[in-house]
């Protein structure tokens, strides 16, 4: 870039060579302080004969030019000489003015501004999740009495997708989290010779909380994640919106199967659960503490009962709702846009994990009161 004066109020920018992002490119700092020393320029002239590529490296130069002059009392911008190209992406950039305020860090709200606001979204999504769950409950009473619309295979579809497809993990964690418990327990009984009561402890924490607990976090992060980014692919490409518009509930067509479909399996998923940490249970315990086959057996038989059995189906029951009600809703909640998908998935996991938990403690309490 070259610099001269043609006369006292006018200043010429001979542009010439690659201004491509390979290229050291010129500063406009010469160009600026050009502008505040010496004699006022009436005139700026862009002299690119000499040019021979450019990329948008070369528009950022000239737009810094253009900002630095004052648009009332500044000098005249001579851009017709600029390439065809880059006089259309400034009149491109220059057809919309920026917002006021655009860009810039606007004033924090206050505290109490903030827990004000986080009350009234509260609020907004539990009054969501109360209408969600009527309708759900609605579709529930329609599938009853037969009057519910929905494909029979796609139910049998989702059943395979939350059972059997579902099996290797659940094996995995489940008999991670019975060595993990046999272990732990191994350790201190073995203090006091007291070994073979690891069959007890691993037998009553699966039979009863783990198993199903751990089935129901696996659902959550593998169904509960799929259902909310089915849902909301499904809201982004409108696809929900023509069910509607042909007459078809997606309450019945779209949600009701695949909560029924979790609701069914979890049990299932959760008795197998019971078994595989119950073995790993039995590999610490005869691997070990040279405990016997036949003496862990029975001491876990005599450890469990059909309580402790039943109260565990229970709560995998109950999880299965709420994961697969947490994933629906996020799903239809989803906004229309590519992120939000993922952020809907993230969500859907978050819910169904919290709501787990909740739901333990509640019926570890029910259960203490009854005194079962």
């Amino acid at each position: 870039m070259e610099l001269d004066r043609p006369d006292e109020k006018t200043l010429r920018l001979k542009l010439s060579g690659s201004w491509m992002l390979k290229h050291k490119r010129p500063s406009p700092k010469l160009v600026l302080e050009e502008l505040r020393s010496g004699s006022p320029v009436e005139r700026i002239i862009f002299d690119t004969e000499g040019l021979t590529d450019w990329d948008s490296g070369f528009l950022v130069f000239l737009t810094q030019i253009i900002e630095a002059c004052p648009k009332d009392a500044g000098p005249v911008l001579h851009l017709e000489r600029l390439p065809a190209g880059a006089q259309k992406l400034l009149a491109l950039a220059q057809a919309v003015p920026e917002k006021e305020g655009e860009g810039k860090d606007h004033d924090r709200a206050t505290f109490l501004s903030r827990v004000g606001m986080e009350t009234l979204d509260f609020f907004r999504a539990s009054g969501d999740m109360l209408a969600f769950i009527g309708e759900a409950s609605l579709a529930f009473l329609r599938f009853v009495t037969g009057k519910a619309r929905f494909q029979v295979p796609d139910l049998i579809k989702i059943i395979q997708e939350c059972g059997i497809e579902a099996l290797p993990i659940v094996s995995l964690i489940s008999l991670l989290v019975g060595l993990i418990l046999a272990f732990v327990g191994a350790v201190q009984l073995m203090l006091f010779g007291a070994q073979i009561y690891v069959a007890n402890l691993v037998g009553i924490a699966m039979i009863r909380v783990m198993g199903a607990v751990m089935t129901g976090i696996i659902m959550a992060g593998r169904t509960g994640a799929a259902f909310a980014a089915q849902l909301g692919a499904m809201e982004v490409n409108e696809e929900i919106d023509a069910f509607r518009t042909m007459g078809i509930s997606p309450m019945e067509y779209l949600v009701l199967p695949r909560i029924i479909g979790l609701t069914l399996m979890m049990p299932l998923l959760c008795l197998y659960a019971d078994l595989m940490g119950l073995l790993g249970g039995l590999i610490v315990g005869v691997g070990m503490m040279d405990l016997g086959w036949v003496e862990y057996y029975n001491q876990t038989k005599g450890a469990i009962g059909l309580t402790n059995l039943w109260i565990g189906l229970v709560q995998s029951m109950v999880f299965g709702v709420l994961v697969a009600v947490a994933g629906c809703l996020r799903g239809m909640q989803c906004p229309r846009s590519a992120s939000a998908v993922g952020d809907a998935a993230t969500s859907a996991v978050v819910t169904g994990i919290v709501s787990i938990i909740v739901a333990t403690a509640v019926i570890t309490v029910i259960c203490n009161i009854l005194g079962i």
